[in-house]
């Protein structure tokens, strides 16, 4: 990979800090003059500003058409204690430019979308003077996102990679106020922020490593570096990878630090699209590419990572079957679909997983976008079963505690939603993997590759694609298909254009999004497009057994939740939520149906292993140590026991007994002799007058008798 200055090579290189200043510009006008414009003003101008790190993104690779190599953007000078010399620089190269367009593009359309949404959302939750936060909260993300992509150096990706860390934790507890006990919602943002801490510690100590062992930051160097260091050091090498995976099985979440994404659902819906599935989740994903040859020198590492992520796939996939919380299906086969990724990059299959990253942001941002609509949707229906009499005395499993989320109170939303139901077809069928759609052709090239690189890793992950066809499935028929099951499902209501055209777009890419990187001969267009910044790349094959494998367990799976939701068990479909059915499947897994609905009590055990025991410490440290030790004894006995001890011995033996004994027995002295001398003056003469005369007679008896 050869490196360049930006402003030497031409093109539209010079416009790259330009991807963060859009962000953080559109973010400072909401935030110093929003408070005086319309909510459509407020929503605009973020849209527009993530928009314009969109049409920089467009130029950049524009530029790289023509330009292939890498292009270091210089903006500033940052850190220089010698030997670190860190500066603030843009890297322009294939791969960052794609992870920008993404970025960028998907984020643009669910800012678009945000405005429909949180419209409805802020006044349904009670504060509209929220919908201004939320769009700086966005911009700042996009700004966030940007500076880890853009990067020329782990230090400044850190940078990044903590920024939307912090947008993450602050857009999940948007609504801090709302959740289980009025505190739900921030207990799910304090559980993801602690838990990405715990990655980012591996992180951290990854790049120490790497400067201990390079004494840079920067990439070009490091990797230059880094053939000869594995030859005399593979093991540190193996060290410095499995500390970053630490750090990817955090952001992307991967096991066994996943459990914060369901948990983040709390957030408003376009944050979980676009945080928690199309972007910073993929940050991880990213992190693995971009250190691709550091991987490909600790094999060790890179073994585990690949394992991590296909064990991964099969267990989110394996809870997603269970759940019954529409978002949260989706989030645990984001987990999955991570995994999918991680495996592919770890094992050296890069262009496979950054193929799958790129199309799965359509996929999962229209699979969350629309089921964004289906909650709305089942709110304005709900809204009207409350506010009409008549209709309230027909509504059938309402009431004031309807969860607009969960799927049992749904059903039949495709005569009511007519294009989030076709759009939500097509993201379902492009995740399922169903050719021709964009996700047969990425996802297919990550299990044609792991059929080569990885067999144990192939047989998980194709389980995996089995379990997501299946729960996918499942969803579509308990959300779409059979009756409405609650007055809010049967006067459910279309979501406006401004948030279904975003939908349309993200449709059609999952449509045509696989064109890119087809498995043929004269279509790797992907594949020769990160060439350039990947080395030892190859053109995928188009394994004939593995896609058509892959397809028919698809196909099978797709079948078979048909058959048990819609033929064996139909009723399932009609019964209203308020008699609360048990699933069908819990017929057929029994008490396995209960540990995939309970999450394989994984939570349960973090509980029981780490936060029980953490408590029970803090409470030791705080009871014990704290209060009884270091307050009761030490502060009360030992200081404040000691202390009056020695103010009593100075107050009674040196203060009284020494210093005011001698003051008053010097006053008493004075005092005795006074009186003593006192009675030598009488007042009378002749008692004078005998004293001068005995003076007399002394005096001259003494003259005498010398």
């Amino acid at each position: 990979m050869l490196l360049s200055e930006g402003a030497t090579s031409g093109g539209y290189f010079f416009l790259a800090p330009w991807i963060v200043f859009f962000p953080l510009i559109g973010l400072l006008i909401n935030i110093i003059f929003g408070g005086r414009l319309s909510e459509k003003v407020v929503g605009t101008i973020a849209s527009t500003a993530s928009g314009l790190s969109f049409v920089v993104s467009l130029l950049l690779a524009i530029s790289l058409v023509s330009h292939a190599e890498a292009v270091t953007v210089p903006l500033a000078d940052w850190i220089t204690v010698e030997p670190l010399h860190l500066r603030w620089a843009f890297l322009v190269d294939t791969l960052s430019v794609t992870m920008m367009l993404v970025v960028s593009g998907v984020g643009t359309l669910i800012h678009i979308y945000a405005i429909g949404y949180m419209h409805e959302d802020v006044r349904h939750n009670g504060d509209p003077s929220r919908f201004r936060r939320f769009f700086v909260f966005m911009n700042l993300f996009i700004a966030a996102m940007m500076i880890l992509v853009s990067s020329d150096n782990y230090m400044m990706l850190f940078v990044g990679w903590e920024g939307v860390g912090l947008c993450s934790f602050l857009l999940i507890g948007f609504w801090y106020e709302k959740g289980k006990d009025g505190i739900g919602n921030s207990l799910a943002a304090m559980k993801a922020f602690i838990t990405n801490r715990v990655g980012d510690f591996g992180f951290l100590i990854a790049g120490m490593l790497l400067f201990w062992t390079f004494l840079t930051f920067e990439f070009h160097p490091i990797f230059e570096a880094a053939p000869e260091i594995a030859k005399t050091a593979p093991m540190l090498m193996n060290v410095i990878c499995l500390f970053m995976l630490l750090g990817v099985t955090g952001k992307s979440a991967q096991i066994p630090l996943y459990v914060w994404l369901p948990d983040a659902m709390a957030g408003p819906t376009p944050v979980s699209a676009l945080i928690h599935a199309a972007t910073m989740v993929t940050a991880g994903v990213y992190l693995i590419a971009r250190s691709h040859v550091l991987f490909a020198l600790a094999p060790q590492a890179a073994f585990i990572g690949a394992l991590v992520g296909g064990v991964t796939g099969l267990f989110a996939a394996s809870i997603a079957v269970g759940q019954f919380d529409i978002k949260k299906v989706l989030a645990y086969s984001t987990i999955s679909q991570l995994g999918f990724m991680v495996a592919a990059v770890s094992m050296g299959a890069v262009v496979a997983g950054m193929f799958h990253l790129v199309t799965h942001a359509f996929f999962k941002a229209l699979l969350f976008l629309s089921s964004g609509s289906v909650i709305q949707g089942m709110e304005r229906g709900h809204h009207h079963v409350e506010h009409d009499a008549r209709l309230k005395k027909q509504a059938k499993g309402h009431g004031h505690e309807l969860d607009p989320q969960d799927m049992r109170n749904m059903g039949g939303l495709r005569h009511q939603m007519k294009i989030t139901f076709w759009v939500y077809m097509i993201g379902t069928i492009a995740l399922a993997g169903i050719p021709p759609l964009a996700g047969f052709w990425s996802k297919d090239e990550i299990l044609a590759e792991s059929s080569k690189l990885g067999l144990p890793v192939y047989i998980i992950l194709t389980g995996a694609a089995f379990l997501t066809a299946f729960y996918m499935t499942r969803q579509v028929m308990m959300v779409f298909f059979g009756e409405a099951r609650s007055g809010a499902a049967e006067h459910a209501q279309e979501s406006p254009l401004v948030m279904t055209v975003p939908l349309m777009i993200l449709a059609g890419l999952s449509i045509l999004g696989g064109l890119m990187n087809l498995p043929f001969e004269g279509f790797h267009n992907f594949t020769k497009w990160l060439e350039h910044s990947i080395e030892g790349v190859h053109e995928g094959e188009f394994v004939i057994l593995v896609a058509s494998l892959s397809t028919v367990l698809a196909l099978l799976a797709i079948v078979l939740a048909w058959w048990i939701y819609h033929r064996r068990y139909p009723e399932y479909l009609k019964i209203p939520a308020a008699k609360r059915p048990v699933d069908p499947l819990a017929a057929y897994l029994g008490p396995v149906f209960t540990w995939l609905n309970q999450k394989w009590y994984i939570d349960e055990l973090y509980g029981l292993v780490i936060i029980q025991p953490y408590k029970a410490v803090s409470a030791f440290l705080a009871d014990r140590i704290e209060w009884q030790f270091w307050h009761d004894w030490f502060h009360d006995t030992v200081l404040a026991g000691g202390y009056n001890l020695i103010t009593r011995l100075l107050t009674e033996k040196v203060d009284a007994g020494v210093i005011d004994a001698s003051a008053n027995g010097l006053g008493t002295a004075v005092q005795g002799t006074s009186s003593w001398l006192r009675r030598l003056q009488t007042g009378f003469v002749r008692n004078y007058a005998l004293a001068i005369f005995m003076g007399v007679v002394l005096i001259l008896g003494y003259l005498i008798l010398r």
